[in-house]
């Protein structure tokens, strides 16, 4: 096979489709009959110097994909079978794969590079393979630059792979070193220095204990800056995303060097190229980014002891770092407000601004306006739609009593530019900034409103208006409206949108129907304000939303009758199939929540569960998950009588529980049955084997993304709490499955915050299922059976106490689940909790929280708790 096997990865590339294919299964069929054999194969390709570069191209990529997947368990396998292959086998491969660094072909060293490095994320935690960082740092001193440039790029690769911990201190320093001398200005070889500057980026990590030593971090932090300087673009480029991530990473270390940083900064953001200004301006986004994480954390109180305390950088830097940025306003692109993906200096400014903004509050205000008012109304486009998106950015972060005066003054003189103005772009940037309005300075938190009787009329009239004009710019006038709604969302029996509702619905439906609503979003904005509106208004139009529900339901009939699609429309048919449920799903809400509305609105039940059932033979995802949520909420509104329709929809919701591909489709579909439990109440038994089956398929699953396992165990609780005692027959299944979950939840310590996070979802499903099951039992003379789970129970409890890296929805339910032990299982949990090492400390510190929530559940746990023992 080895002859032949350059020929079939040829063919594998081929223009044909019928050749490639036939290759494709020959490499398949290779890699299945003998994977050493396959892998030596494609290891030899990738060395051999006389073979064509593609070949060995692709030699590389398929070794490279059968060492790593996306999908957890895939890669998994993957790994395992790696290491289970003989060791002569690897060692083998490996030595080619060295070898391959000193090829001449830069695409074969660069594709060796990555495999390396794959190989090393696999071995090196296993301390297989000690020799690899060794050989490749005496590679870096070798003679010909390319083998150099190779090598430092898969230093690079690997400190992407590995985690810092694997890497010995020792080892970790002599990369550096490699990486460092490298940048240096006196590599006379361009391309070495590029993947020396890139390398460095991902050894960043790495450099924990280099960056605490004040004269090994001089020394990098100099190299950095000097590359700053290269006359080679990239370099520039990749130096200035080392100064990002430094910024980030190590933001405790930046004072003695912040000074130097904003003067090559501004100097890059002024003079240099775009790739080079947007990661200059990057830098002081991060720095941004910190002192916001940091003042958030500690509200600005500041102690001697605070363990990251904030520097103020930006503050100090205000009065240079402002206008730096409001220059860079200034520099828009002609096309940038068609084109989605768009990043340019006067975005990347804007944004930057915006993040000041909230980094200082008031500070920036003054700094600010001199900028919009000489701009605001210059007979240059590019001067008004500037001094706009300044005035937008800076809306996030200042004080209401500061922002709102200069918003009186500015909304006239706005709404008369989103109708006026000649340029399409300025308008776009007024419709954006309207939104900012409303979405900060609206609602009912802010004091001094700045929409008033006066002036509500006319904002609607230019935003409906504003609705017809170009794609981007009525996109923008919808989310302008959204926000506008939201600000009324609580206001009471009567909203000052109420006389406007019939024309702003009108208006929206209209634009859903334009020829072009599929640019810029459109048309999702206009059913994404629609549900807004719907959803904030009052009972003074509940006639009107009933009306609504025959339109939606006719427009999703019409989606529905659509013949013989081509593949773009269908796309676009599935788009607003989604749509058109989740606007729905909201109205269903909406109407279900009075007694009036919900009696008039169960007229059309059953046409609209007819039309989600037709809606899910179509079998798309997006569409599924949104017909899923719709259906949640109709079961809610019609209760038991969800009954009838169970028998058409259990295929639907079997197919869903089943789809771990696309898992949020999974997860939905549990949240769903919980609202069916709750509507049925113990009209669901007829189901409850099937579902408890695939509940209990799906936790068993490697496969499965892990966000769905805690609605699972939440949903055990549900089925128990609507079926009561007979949820006997399924304790024999879930209490294990339930055991070795709170185990496994029960020991985090030293995890990162996102470990941590999913600790307490999992956590809160399972309480939550331990809660349905009690109280499902409860007065059921079967309530014995739970005794012997209690022990358990409670030391999970004391275990999560014991931890302390519960957050707040955690402890609620936990000290709920002990009020639930105690009240089911009465005498007999008593002595128990009496036994538990926490219970008490637990239930005294949740009577003492500031939550009113946790406080209501820990005085009903007492009372609980004290007729137990008492008996």
């Amino acid at each position: 096979m080895a002859m032949e096997v350059t020929q079939v990865l040829l063919s594998a590339q081929a223009v044909d489709s019928s050749v490639r294919k036939h290759a494709e299964d020959t490499l398949k069929q290779f890699q299945e009959q003998n994977l050493p054999g396959f892998f030596l194969s494609l290891s030899g390709e990738l060395a051999s110097e006389e073979k064509p570069v593609d070949s060995r191209r692709l030699a590389g990529l398929i070794l490279k994909n059968a060492l790593d997947a996306k999908e957890q368990h895939r890669k998994y396998e993957l790994v395992q079978r790696w290491l289970s292959l003989d060791v002569g086998v690897k060692s083998q491969i490996k030595a080619c794969l060295l070898q391959t660094l000193s090829s001449t072909s830069s695409d074969a060293r660069s594709t060796a590079s990555q495999v390396i490095a794959k190989v090393a994320g696999i071995e090196l935690p296993q301390k297989q393979w000690p020799e690899l960082i060794g050989s490749l740092l005496a590679n870096v001193h070798q003679v010909p630059p390319h083998v150099k440039q190779a090598t430092l790029e898969t230093l690079g690769y690997l400190c992407e792979e590995v985690v810092p911990e694997v890497v010995e201190q020792d080892q970790v320093n002599k990369i550096l070193t490699a990486v460092v001398q490298g940048m240096n200005a006196n590599e006379g070889n361009t391309d070495v220095r590029l993947a020396a500057t890139r390398a460095l980026y991902n050894a960043l990590g790495f450099a924990q204990a280099n960056f605490s030593n004040d004269m090994e971090r001089d020394y990098i932090m100099r190299v950095v800056c000097e590359a700053t300087l290269s006359p080679d673009v990239k370099i520039r480029q990749a130096a200035y995303e080392c100064l990002v991530s430094i910024g980030s990473a190590y933001y405790d270390k930046l004072a003695p060097y912040i000074q130097d940083i904003f003067n090559i900064t501004s100097k890059a953001v002024r003079e240099d190229e775009d790739p080079v200004a947007l990661q200059a301006i990057e830098f002081w986004s991060s720095i941004c980014d910190e002192e916001i994480d940091i003042l958030e954390e500690y509200g600005g109180e500041f102690t001697a002891d605070s363990d990251v305390p904030c520097y103020y950088f930006i503050k100090q830097a205000l009065p240079a770092l402002v206008p730096m940025l409001l220059e860079t306003l200034l520099k828009q692109e002609e096309d940038q407000d068609q084109d989605e993906g768009a990043w340019n200096l006067a975005m990347a400014g804007g944004t930057c601004l915006g993040l000041v903004a909230r980094t200082v509050g008031d500070d920036i205000v003054p700094l600010v306006m001199p900028f919009i008012e000489e701009n605001i109304t210059k007979a240059d486009w590019r001067q008004r739609e500037a001094a706009t998106y300044a005035f937008g950015s800076i809306l996030e972060g200042p004080s209401p009593d500061k922002l709102t005066p200069i918003v009186n003054v500015a909304l006239n003189f706005m709404l008369t530019a989103l109708t006026n103005d000649p340029s399409s772009h300025v308008k776009d940037t007024t419709a954006w900034t309207l939104g900012r309005i409303f979405e900060f300075l609206h609602g009912s938190t802010v004091e001094t409103p700045i929409i008033t009787p006066a002036n509500c009329q006319q904002i609607i009239t230019v935003l409906l208006q504003s609705m017809k004009d170009a794609p981007n710019v009525a996109e923008k006038a919808c989310g302008a409206l959204y926000f506008l709604a939201q600000g009324y969302d609580d206001v009471g029996p009567t909203s000052p949108m109420t006389p406007y509702f019939q024309e702003i619905v009108q208006s929206l439906l209209n634009v859903t129907h334009r020829e072009d609503a599929g640019e810029s979003r459109l048309r999702t904005a206009a059913y994404e304000t629609l549900n807004e509106v719907v959803r904030c208004s009052t009972d003074e139009t509940a006639r009107l939303v009933l009306e609504l529900v025959q339109v939606i339901m006719t427009e999703l009939h019409n989606t529905l009758e659509a013949q013989k699609l081509s593949s773009d429309e269908r796309e676009r048919q599935n788009e607003l199939q989604g749509l058109l449920c989740g606007c729905l799903q909201v109205i269903i809400q909406k109407l279900g929540a009075s007694e009036p509305t919900k009696y008039a609105f169960m007229q059309y039940a059953d046409q609209i569960m007819n039309l989600f059932l037709r809606v899910f033979a179509c079998r798309n995802a997006t569409v599924h998950e949104e017909a899923m949520l719709a259906i949640g909420a109709l079961a809610y509104v019609t209760g038991p009588t969800f009954a009838k329709y169970m028998a058409d929809f259990y295929k639907y919701l079997e197919m869903g529980l089943q789809n771990f591909e696309e898992y949020q489709v999974c997860a939905v579909t549990v949240g769903v049955v919980g609202d069916i439990c709750r509507a049925l109440e113990d009209k669901i038994m007829p189901y409850c084997d099937g579902i408890m089956t695939l509940l209990l398929k799906d936790l068993s699953s490697n496969q499965l993304h892990r966000s769905v396992k805690p609605p699972i165990f939440s949903c055990f609780g549900d089925i128990a709490l609507a079926i009561g005692e007979n949820f006997e027959k399924y304790l024999m299944y879930a209490m294990p499955m339930l055991q070795s979950a709170a185990e496994l939840s029960a020991h985090t310590s030293g995890a990162d915050d996102e470990m941590i996070e999913y600790t307490n979802l999992l956590r809160n499903g399972i309480l939550e299922a331990y809660s349905g099951i009690f109280q499902g039992f409860k007065n059921s003379p079967k309530t014995q059976l739970l005794i012997p789970f209690a022990p358990h129970i409670l030391q999970f409890l004391d275990s999560i106490y014991m931890e302390k890296d519960m957050d707040d929805v955690v402890m609620k339910t936990a000290i709920g689940v002990l009020g639930d032990l105690a009240d089911t299982l009465g005498s007999n949990a008593g002595s128990l909790i009496q036994q538990s090492l926490s219970s008490k400390d637990f239930l005294n510190e949740c009577l003492s929280s500031d939550d009113h929530l946790i406080k209501e559940s820990a005085e009903w746990a007492r009372l609980a708790i004290s007729r137990a023992i008492s008996v």
